[in-house]
């Protein structure tokens, strides 16, 4: 997987969060767990030292997969962009050509994608059909509503808070 990961500095930023958070609490704590629950005796029918062994798995296996993605990360500041296509890192406007409905969607890495929020990950359908587009082009996509087609109304380049 030698491809590098677009993410904005602010989802660069979380990850490394995230990553101090589980080697300064979350690594120690399940350590611990594990200490304790390897006092109460027999390991064989232990459920808390089970849990604990798990904990401890899945922690590793996050820490593991956060410091591949930073060192993969391109990170890349929206606000430095600039041009007439959509690209990672812009906010797009779109219209829906039926219901003249319009939604703002900013395009970022997939950790940082929370559609509540108007963030939609670089790999979602949605996504990838407006990459390459202009202001005024249609797009037919596959939303969660179903296919729908989608004009460019606004593209632009901002910092994400």
């Amino acid at each position: 997987m030698g491809d590098k990961i677009p993410m904005t500095p602010r989802g660069q930023l979380r990850l490394k969060e995230e990553l101090k958070r589980l080697k300064e609490v979350e690594r120690p704590a399940t350590i611990k767990a594990i200490e304790v629950a390897r006092g109460h005796g027999d390991l064989s029918e232990n459920a808390e030292y089970d849990a604990a062994k798990e904990k401890q798995s899945f922690v590793e296996g996050r820490i593991r997969d956060i410091e591949s993605k930073l060192a993969l990360a391109d990170v890349i500041d929206p606000s430095r962009l600039s041009g007439d296509k959509v690209v990672f890192g812009a906010t797009v406007t779109v219209a829906d050509t039926e219901t003249s409905e319009e939604t703002t969607y900013r395009i970022v890495g997939e950790d940082e994608a929370d559609i509540k929020l108007g963030l939609i990950s670089v790999t979602a359908p949605v996504a990838r059909g407006l990459i390459g587009r202009e202001v005024g082009d249609t797009v037919r996509v596959r939303t969660p509503k179903g296919q729908r087609e989608l004009e460019v109304v606004t593209i632009k380049f901002e910092t994400i808070d």
